[in-house]
């Protein structure tokens, strides 16, 4: 995305028409410079008309995130976090994770968080990436120096995943549901996804990288490049949250969740988790690495988190989330 574009957008998100000479005169560049910076941004789903004698006008603006804005409606429990919010990075959770081996963040007792308009090179589960347009999603990552070792730290994309039903129940968004180990589903498609990665060894306190992406208001270019069932948030409720509210509420959720986990592990948050389980009871597909594939009936999590699965063979415990898991019809 050339660099005038935030620039540009960011006078446009009124909605209103502007001609390539009072947005040059504004941003101190020329026209050609600004139509060359809204050249091809439909790629990432935005939509800009041009109409000649009146300028650009952009049809489907987004609210932009805001640091002092997340800060305000976390009231109280600012101090909590350290919070910044970028237009474009490659992925949040590559750069705190680059930051946690580099020690750079200035205050230990805060969870860093780091949020992007767009990620261009955004990852999920098992290498797999994660896909969405400017603006038109949820993608931060939260940088958490816990005390668990690695060992102890079993369970934690479960708790992270109610975290996000906590958030989302807040705005009204029902009918939501758990995938172990990391997805969130609305009727079968992924709305969210939680990604965890650590810096540490398996007897030391680790840094946690928390990365959670939430599919807001995505356009058909970005769902034709995502090669499964997804859905967002415009899809399923009648109204679309404030960005910047939402976030703050997703944060509150998150240090509740982390401030018992450090403590108790994922055990205190095994009953809940299992009223949101999306194949409880259900026949699934469990595909492993080595290419071999199992069936069974779900049966639930234990308190550590693994998922139970009740085989021909006997109950089959799943601690990886190297596999993968489907619903069978």
């Amino acid at each position: 995305m050339k660099p005038a574009a935030f620039a540009v957008l960011r006078n446009l998100s009124d909605g209103d028409y502007h001609s390539g000479t009072a947005l040059g005169q504004a941003l101190r560049i020329s026209r050609a410079s600004v139509s060359n910076a809204l050249r091809d941004l439909e790629q990432y789903g935005l939509v800009i008309h041009r109409v000649r004698g009146r300028g650009y006008r952009w049809l489907n603006p987004f609210q932009w995130l805001d640091s002092d804005q997340i800060r305000q409606h976390l009231d109280e429990m600012a101090d909590e976090f350290q919070i910044e919010t970028l237009e474009i990075a490659e992925s949040t959770n590559s750069l705190l994770l680059q930051r946690s081996v580099e020690h750079d963040f200035p205050d230990q007792r805060c969870k860093q968080v780091v949020a992007a308009e767009l990620q261009t090179g955004g990852r999920g589960r098992r290498g797999r990436s994660w896909l969405s347009g400017l603006g038109d999603s949820l993608t931060f990552s939260l940088l958490w120096p816990s005390k668990c070792t690695v060992h102890a730290l079993s369970g934690l994309s479960l708790a992270v995943g109610l975290a996000i039903i906590r958030a989302l129940t807040r705005i009204g968004v029902q009918g939501v549901a758990l995938k172990w180990p990391n997805d969130v589903l609305f009727d079968t498609r992924k709305l969210a996804g939680v990604l965890i990665e650590l810096h540490g060894d398996m007897l030391s306190p680790s840094t946690v990288i928390i990365g959670i992406g939430l599919n807001l208001k995505l356009s058909g270019g970005v769902r034709d490049r995502i090669d499964q069932a997804v859905t967002d948030i415009a899809g399923i409720t009648d109204h679309m949250p404030d960005r910047n509210h939402l976030l703050a509420l997703l944060l509150r959720e998150l240090k509740a969740v982390l401030d018992v986990f450090e403590q108790q592990g994922f055990q205190p948050f095994q009953e809940e988790w299992m009223r949101y389980h999306a194949y409880q009871d259900r026949l699934v597909q469990i595909d492993f690495p080595d290419g071999t594939v199992k069936h069974g009936i779900a049966s639930g999590v234990t308190p550590s988190g693994a998922l139970q699965i009740n085989t021909p063979a006997g109950m089959l415990h799943l601690n990886s989330g190297e596999v993968s898991l489907r619903g069978v019809a």
